[in-house]
């Protein structure tokens, strides 16, 4: 496993603790001087002061929970989740009883600071910290190889680990069954399925959905002769070494512009999420317990071409 695949970027514990002196300076300024943002909007002071004290406490204490998540954002990834929530329910709780009238729109003047300037930073540390935490997983709970493919089955019942002692193996391992890209990858299988039987390879698809879900993927592209290994807790993922993706791969201008203007979305459509939409896709040969070629995804929108599988196995 990359080191690289467990350190959170650089400019994550700073972030943190700039949030964390924001808070704790806007919460402690509000305390101190409830009625004062009141006066420079030019609005009524409010009766209950205590109030908005009350609400300089709680934004203070966020303070105090960033500067704490900025030590290992990884482990304390709630924190930044409960506090991009509040970031983005608050504006929309403005917005709404701004447009009820109970409140004029300059009260809103100090979202931009307090709320949608740390929508993207926030995002980006929760997806890191998803990563990592997943890296880490697999150094401390993944299985080998070896032990991957005897747990998984076929639906006859044969582990693949043994299957590949008697016929090389193309594991065609899929995102989760709602992308749109994993359809595609399903219907170039399909396609070429007659390049991947010439080179005497049997296809296998790894999905993290139930049996019967896996089953209705594949008989929707015609591939109902095609094995399905549900693996929900990927351990072949792992054992695969198929990491999670970063923000910059999974929402990139690649995956727009193929869903959109390549018609990818179009073509294929898309639905709920049945598996892990961080988890990358591959496909690999497997011969005799060991893999021979890899294909690892950088990008959801990368394509799987079969015809690279179509020479023989040694």
């Amino acid at each position: 496993m990359s080191r690289s695949l467990t350190l959170m970027p650089a400019w994550v514990p700073g972030v943190l603790r700039f949030a964390g002196v924001y808070n704790l300076t806007w919460g402690i300024f509000v305390i101190l001087f409830p009625q004062l943002p009141f006066r420079w909007l030019g609005l009524p002071e409010p009766n209950y002061p205590s109030l908005i004290q009350c609400l300089g406490m709680v934004i203070g204490v966020y303070g105090i929970g960033y500067w704490i998540a900025a030590r290992d954002a990884a482990t304390h990834w709630p924190i930044v989740l409960v506090g991009l929530l509040g970031k983005i329910f608050g504006p929309i709780g403005f917005v709404y009883t701004a447009l009820r009238g109970e409140l004029p729109w300059n009260f809103g003047a100090t979202i931009l600071t307090n709320d949608l300037a740390w929508w993207i930073p926030f995002t980006a540390i929760l997806f890191h910290a998803a990563r990592i935490n997943e890296a880490r997983r697999t150094t401390t709970e993944g299985l080998t190889l070896e032990q991957a493919l005897r747990a998984a089955e076929t639906p006859d019942h044969r582990n693949l680990f043994d299957l590949s002692f008697e016929v090389p193996l193309l594991l065609v391992c899929v995102r989760h069954l709602g992308c749109t890209y994993c359809r595609e990858t399903l219907s170039d299988l399909a396609r070429q399925r007659a390049q991947v039987d010439q080179a005497a390879l049997r296809p296998v698809i790894i999905h993290m959905g139930s049996p019967e879900q896996g089953r209705e993927m594949l008989s929707r592209f015609g591939l109902d002769d095609v094995a399905a290994v549900s693996d929900p807790d990927r351990r072949l993922f792992r054992a695969l070494e198929l990491p999670f993706g970063t923000l910059g791969q999974l929402i990139s201008v690649k995956t727009f512009w193929r869903a959109l203007v390549d018609g990818v979305v179009f073509r294929y459509g898309f639905g709920r999420f049945v598996g892990h939409g961080l988890q990358l896709s591959g496909a690999f040969v497997i011969k005799n317990g060991r893999i021979q070629r890899a294909l690892r995804h950088n990008s959801p929108a990368d394509r799987t071409d079969f015809s690279q599988f179509s020479c023989p196995v040694n």
